[in-house]
C-alpha cells in the first residue's frame, strides 16, 4: 500500500478517520470505518488522536491493541479486506496507524450479532449502505454493471427506429443485427439488457425520467407563485437528452453587442456545457434506484441539474481537483454507444469540456464557473446565469464596445475582417472567433477549436479550409506538427 504522509490528514474527510483510543467495548465505533473504507477508495484509521481537541493520546499497550484490532477484523469483517496496520510517530508522537485499501470484492460486511451490515464514507462520516448502494456493492463485487444486466423484457415487442435513424445521421453506418449484440444492448437469448431498454423507442422503465423546472425567482417557494414552467418527460435515453436540452433552451435568453459587421451574443448559459452536463447526468445516473429521475431547475440567477448517484468512484466530486478526475462509469455500455454516436467524448472529459465551455464564453467571468457537489446518493452541477444583473445593451453602449474592441485589434495587429457574403449567416462571427484563436496560439488546434466556439468538427474543418481558399490564413507544415499564420495585415 501507498506510504501514508500524516501531515496531509489534519481533518477527518473521506478517507481518513481519527480514534482516541481503541475501544473494545464498541469496537463497532470503529470496525464501520473499516467496511466503508474497503467498500470505497480505502482509507486510514488513526489510533491515538483526539480530533476535537486536537491532541495526541498516547496508546499504553501498542503491541496488545495490534492484536486486538487484526482479530477484531478478521472475525468481524467479511469478506477480509487488505489491510497494514503499524505504529508511526508524528511530531514526536506515537500513533497507531490502520491502513484499509479499497477492495474489488465489494461489499465488506461488518458481522453484528449474526446480522451483516455495510458501510460506505460519507464525507467525513461511515454510514450504514441503503439497498440501492448495496445492491451496486454487490454488481461490483462480481464484476458487473447494471446497465448490462438482462432485463425481463423480450427483444421482439420492442423497436429502435429513432436509435436507428440517429445513429445512421451521427455514424454514416447503418445498425446490423450483430450491432445489437456486440454493443450489449441485447442478449443471445432474445431479450434486451438494461442499457437496451433505455434504447428503445418505447422505453418501460418508469424511472427513465427528468422533471424540468422554470421557477419563479431564486427559490423553489416564492410568496407569489411557485413556478412559471414545468414539465415531464419520459422514455428512451435520446428522447431524455433531446427534450432536457430544449427546456433549457426555451429559457437560455441571450444578450448580445454589434460587432461591425455581425454580433456576439451572450448566453445566459453556454449551450456546449449545458449538454455535456445532461450528457454526464443521464450516462452516470444509478438507474437502480427505482422512483428516481433527474431534475432539471431553472431559477432567475442558476440553473441546476441533479441526477440520482453520487461519484462511482465514492469521492465526493467537490474534494477533487476538477482536471485530474478519474473517468469511473457506472454504466460503460451506455456510454460506450453515446460515445460511437459522438454524444460524448471516449475520455473522461465531461468536468473539462463543461470548464472550457464557461471561460470561452464572452462573459464569464471567474465568479461564473460552476459549482459541482455530490453525495452518496445524487449529483449536481449549479450553473450560474452569466447575464443576471447586467443591464440591457443600449445602442450607445453597443457603440463603445464596438470602439473598445476595434482599439484592442489595433493594439494586437488583428482587425476585424470584412467575411465573403456568400458564406452562411453565422460563419463571420464564427472565423473572427477562429482568427482571434490563431493570433493567440498558432498552434490551436480543431479539438480546441471545437471547444472554444461550440460547434462540430466538420463544421470547423469547413471554415478553416474557406478561410484558406478566400486568403484570410494559411497552414504551415504539415497537419501534425505545423501551425496556422494568418495572412496579410
Amino acid at each position: 500500500m501507498e506510504e501514508l504522509d500524516l501531515s496531509k490528514f489534519k481533518l477527518e474527510h473521506t478517507e481518513c478517520d481519527f480514534k482516541r483510543e481503541v475501544e473494545h467495548k464498541k469496537t463497532k465505533n470503529w470496525l464501520k470505518s473499516v467496511s466503508a473504507f474497503a467498500n470505497g477508495i480505502g482509507g486510514a484509521l488513526i489510533f491515538g488522536i483526539d480530533d476535537e481537541k486536537r491532541q495526541y493520546c498516547p496508546i499504553v499497550d501498542l503491541q496488545g491493541e495490534i492484536e486486538f484490532i487484526t482479530e477484531c477484523i478478521k472475525d468481524r469483517i467479511s469478506p477480509i479486506p487488505h489491510f497494514v496496520l503499524k505504529p508511526e510517530t508524528v511530531d514526536g508522537n506515537t500513533v497507531l496507524v490502520l491502513k484499509v485499501s479499497g477492495g474489488m470484492n465489494t461489499p465488506y460486511y461488518l458481522v453484528e450479532n449474526q446480522t451483516k451490515i455495510t458501510f460506505i464514507r460519507a464525507g467525513s462520516s461511515s454510514v450504514q449502505a441503503d439497498t440501492p448502494i448495496l445492491h451496486e456493492l454487490i454488481l461490483k463485487g462480481t464484476n458487473r454493471t447494471w446497465d448490462t444486466l438482462k432485463s425481463e423484457y423480450e427483444a421482439k415487442d420492442y423497436s429502435f427506429t429513432y436509435f436507428e435513424s440517429l445513429y445512421y445521421n451521427k455514424t454514416g453506418k447503418r445498425i446490423e443485427k450483430s450491432d445489437y449484440y456486440s454493443f450489449g444492448l441485447k442478449t443471445k437469448d432474445g431479450f434486451l439488457t438494461n442499457a437496451g431498454v433505455l434504447f428503445t423507442d418505447v422505453c418501460p422503465f418508469f424511472h427513465s425520467r427528468i422533471f424540468c423546472t422554470r421557477w419563479n425567482g431564486l427559490t423553489k417557494a416564492p410568496s407569489t407563485f411557485d413556478a412559471i414552467d414545468d414539465k415531464e418527460y419520459s422514455g428512451s435515453i435520446l428522447h431524455l437528452l433531446n427534450e432536457g436540452e430544449s427546456f433549457i433552451k426555451l429559457y437560455n435568453q441571450k444578450i448580445w453587442y454589434k460587432l461591425p459587421t455581425t454580433r456576439v451574443e451572450k448566453e445566459n448559459f453556454p449551450e456546449r456545457a449545458i449538454h455535456e452536463a445532461m450528457v454526464n447526468a443521464l450516462v452516470h445516473r444509478d438507474y437502480g434506484v427505482l422512483g428516481s429521475e433527474i431534475h432539471i431547475d431553472i431559477f432567475d440567477d442558476r440553473l441546476v441539474i441533479q441526477n440520482p448517484g453520487g461519484m462511482y468512484d465514492g469521492i465526493p466530486v467537490q474534494d477533487q481537483e476538477l482536471d485530474n478526475v478519474i473517468s469511473t462509469r457506472r454504466n460503460p455500455v451506455i456510454a460506450d454507444l453515446l460515445t460511437r454516436m459522438d454524444i460524448m467524448e471516449r475520455r473522461g472529459s465531461g468536468f473539462r469540456k463543461i470548464l472550457d465551455a464557461i471561460k470561452f464564453a464572452p462573459n464569464y467571468t471567474d465568479e461564473n464557473l460552476p459549482v459541482f457537489n455530490s453525495n452518496p446518493y445524487s449529483f449536481s452541477v449549479t450553473f450560474k446565469n452569466m447575464n443576471y444583473g447586467v443591464e440591457p445593451i443600449s445602442e450607445e453602449s453597443s457603440q463603445n464596445t464596438e470602439e473598445t474592441i476595434a482599439e484592442t485589434a489595433q493594439k494586437s495587429d488583428l482587425k476585424t475582417i470584412k467575411w465573403p457574403e456568400k458564406w452562411p449567416e453565422k460563419w463571420p462571427e464564427k472565423c473572427q472567433q477562429i482568427l482571434e484563436a490563431i493570433n493567440d496560439d498558432s498552434n490551436v488546434t480543431i479539438a480546441k477549436l471545437v471547444s472554444i466556439l461550440d460547434i462540430g468538427h466538420t463544421t470547423i474543418k469547413k471554415m478553416l479550409a474557406e478561410m484558406q481558399n478566400e486568403g484570410f490564413i494559411r497552414r504551415v507544415g504539415a497537419d501534425k506538427g505545423g501551425h496556422w499564420e494568418i495572412v496579410g495585415e
